[in-house]
Parts: C-alpha cells; structure tokens; sequence
C-alpha cells in the first residue's frame, strides 16, 4: 500500500504544488490548512509522515508538532520560510526529521520525502544489533537508548542515528555529504547545514561525555575518545 503522506501549508497553491509532485511519485496525499486541522486529519487518518509548514493559522507549526511528538514518532518534515539556525534548531529539538526551507524545488522536497520514508522503514526491518561504547558512552541501537556513565540521556531520533554511526566509525573523518546519505538516506546533494546543527545540538547533549565530537575544517566530524575504537558493550 503506498506511504500517506499529510502536507499542512496554508498557502492553496503550495499545498496543490506539493500533492502534485507527490502523487506522481506514487504516494497518497491528504491536505491540512491550519493547524487545528492537521492534528485531527493526523489522528484520524494515521499518515505516514507529514509535510509542515512553520507559520500557520491559530495552531503554528510548532504546537503541532510538539503534539504529533507527544502521541508518536510519525516522520516530520518541516517546511518553512525561516532560514536562522534558532528556527532549525527549535524544530529539530521538537522532533522533526528534516527541514527544508522556502523557496524549494519540488522534486528536492520528494527526494527528501522518499529518504526518511525508507530511512524509517530500515530501521523498523532491520535486525538486532549489539550495543557500542566509546570511552564512558554507552549505545544500545535496539532499545535507542545511550548513556554517559551510569546516566541515561535523551536525544532526538536523528540525534540518535548520527552518534550511532559516528560510533561505528570512531576517529574516522567522516564528511558532511557522507553523513546526510547515510544518516539522512539522501541520495542528492542535499543542504550540508542540517548536518551542522544536529552536531552542534549533540555536542550539547554530550558535555558531560570524555568523548570529543571534532570538527576537521573544510571536510566534516569526527568522534575520538578512549577507547579508540567502538566495542560492543557487555550486557
């Protein structure tokens, strides 16, 4: 059955360009133009992931997807005008997936749309994998837990996926466009910068770590600490 996908703008001709681009690319398309309305098309109509636009009637986008985050982990790609990193960054903390900004082609938004859907269907069939550790850093990919020593911290799903596979290649320089085709699943030259602020928003989380997540200028990140390689962690 192809994938729902619920697009919120309220603006007629994005929403109509939008439902376009997607059901030619064989997806199902239902539409929302405030936000108290996204919300209950959300809960009635279960989509697959949702397309949301920031700056909406009444309910804005922030508080639907704060709500969307309190019931599920339904993919959200946020879609706005906005370009500072405090707006990226505020969407990201609240749960969104990705995050592309106005004016954009609609084929970028399709390829982006395709990437998280596949990005969530692997990791829903992926197999059970064993858990890391590098230096006092504990991951567990199939509970989606991590600790620093004995304290348990909480991150956001793409936060998650990218200290896992920075963990599955410690000390390795790892460039920003490798990062987004294998964390983000894009397979296009997508905007480097989304990487950017989710390493910024996971050196935050990990201050109190003896891991250093470091910055190779002119090429992308790496992650050191000891020990020097990653390890499966005793259970």
């Amino acid at each position: 059955m192809d994938a729902t996908i619920l697009v919120v703008d309220d603006e007629p001709n994005i929403v109509e360009l939008n439902r376009m681009y997607l059901e030619n690319a064989g997806y199902r398309v239902i539409a929302a133009r405030t936000g108290a309305e996204a919300l209950m098309r959300f809960e009635h109509d279960h989509p697959d992931l949702i397309v949301l636009d920031l700056m909406l009637p009444g309910a804005d986008g922030w508080m639907v997807c704060r709500e969307v985050r309190r019931q599920s982990q339904t993919p959200i790609i946020m879609l706005t005008a906005r370009t500072e990193d405090i707006d990226r960054i505020l969407g990201l903390e609240l749960g969104a997936d990705d995050y592309v900004t106005k004016p954009y082609n609609p084929r970028e938004l399709v390829a982006r749309v395709r990437a998280v859907l596949r990005r969530t269907n692997a990791a829903a069939d992926a197999p059970e994998a064993p858990p890391l550790q590098l230096g006092n850093v504990t991951l567990d990919p199939a509970r989606r837990t991590v600790r620093v020593g004995e304290e348990e911290i909480a991150l956001r799903t793409k936060e998650f996926d990218l200290l896992q596979h920075l963990m599955e290649n410690p000390g390795i320089v790892l460039t920003r466009e490798r990062l987004l085709s294998q964390v983000w699943g894009y397979d296009f030259a997508g905007e480097t910068r989304t990487v950017d602020v989710h390493v910024a928003a996971l050196r935050k989380e990990l201050r109190n770590s003896n891991i250093n997540l470091e910055t190779v200028w002119g090429v992308g990140y790496k992650l050191v600490g000891p020990p020097a390689n990653a390890t499966k962690a005793r259970r």
